[in-house]
């Protein structure tokens, strides 16, 4: 049974290990765990099934389109190039694997300063051009909010604590779009 909260059902790897215990696998038994996150864990009645993937087009990535039929998938980068050239690589397995992108999210988009000036730690930018670039929806920015991290801290999601807050928004806006691609 996989833990809730927030009407939120939850399983990870995280979840199945003692305290720092690093997971070092091989293939196999990447594969092997996802497909009995899928075959074994109850979820029940679910609106929408998320799956974070590491980046990259690795075992996980791989096994998980070969194992459930997918809606699409949602890719999220930094604005720099580094993130982008991963970003590039990950669109262009998943559309070898028919699987539709159904957008770009840009997270670390930008900072405000305490006196209100804006600082674009990693760029800006770069996730909504390659939404355009990729003929892809550009979903949102998530910016660099403390607010967004306290929460995380606390296990009280930002969308829950401040829902109607600029931090909340930006993931509130994000689901809407998708939600409307999905309905």
């Amino acid at each position: 049974m996989p833990p809730a909260n927030y009407g939120v059902k939850l399983m990870s790897m995280g979840l199945l290990l003692d305290g720092d215990q690093p997971v070092i696998w091989r293939g196999p038994m990447i594969v092997k765990t996802i497909q009995q996150f899928f075959s074994a864990v109850e979820w029940g009645e679910l609106d929408f099934l998320l799956i974070d993937l590491p980046p990259g087009t690795g075992d996980a990535q791989l096994t998980l389109c070969q194992t459930v039929p997918l809606d699409g998938g949602v890719i999220v980068t930094t604005p720099q190039e580094a993130s982008l050239g991963v970003v590039r690589k990950g669109i262009s397995m998943f559309q070898k694997l028919n699987v539709p992108i159904l957008g770009i999210v840009e997270n670390m988009s930008y900072f405000t300063a305490p006196g209100g000036e804006r600082l674009e730690i990693f760029g800006h930018g770069g996730g909504r051009d390659e939404a355009a670039r990729q003929n892809v929806p550009f979903l949102g920015e998530v910016p660099l909010f403390t607010e967004i991290r306290e929460g995380g801290d606390k296990g009280i999601p930002i969308v829950i604590s401040g829902k109607e807050n600029p931090a909340g928004q930006c993931f509130v806006k994000i689901a809407e779009a998708l939600r409307k691609q999905l309905s």
